[in-house]
């Protein structure tokens, strides 16, 4: 059935938020049990690109208390995923590394991710899938850089539940 309607142009928040609900069901599916899931998947992430030399930096970075950091390295710890080492720069302070396992599976994950992602936009060639990455790496990082932003998964959350913005912590 066709109709005369022109596409729904929508706004900006609306195709935001299909499109993450869309990641999230998708990303959630391949990510299965994995400790924590998205947010476990993201810090697991950090860890083994080894940008973040701290369990308050990766906590800083990815948008997470550092209360809740310190639950989710422990069960990444438990899952023998990565391991707290002492920092030879600062004894005080430990440095967060993935272990072989940790690697391994991120490396899978983060293929069988990209592929949840290229069939969440599958309606865009490879070219334009690119560049809609790259668009939105360039839009969050200059707004990370600009304001400090809560945890994105309340940040989420309140936006699901109110349209009246989130509080800044």
């Amino acid at each position: 059935m066709t109709t005369d309607r022109p596409a729904y142009d929508g706004d900006f928040g609306w195709h935001l938020g299909v499109l993450l609900s869309g990641y999230q069901s998708l990303v959630v599916t391949v990510l299965g049990d994995f400790p924590h899931g998205p947010r476990g998947y993201q810090t697991l992430a950090a860890v083994v690109r080894g940008d973040q030399p701290s369990q308050l930096a990766l906590a800083t970075h990815l948008g997470i208390d550092r209360t809740v950091m310190t639950y989710l390295i422990d069960d990444l710890v438990d899952a023998g995923l990565v391991e707290r080492r002492l920092n030879p720069a600062d004894r005080r302070q430990r440095r967060i590394v993935a272990t072989a396992a940790g690697a391994g599976t991120y490396a899978d994950l983060e293929r069988r991710v990209r592929e949840a992602e290229d069939a969440l936009l599958r309606t865009l060639a490879p070219d334009e899938r690119q560049a809609l990455r790259h668009l939105l790496r360039r839009v969050a990082c200059d707004v990370r850089n600009i304001e400090p932003v809560p945890d994105p998964c309340e940040a989420v959350g309140a936006f699901g539940e109110s349209t009246a913005p989130a509080a800044p912590r």
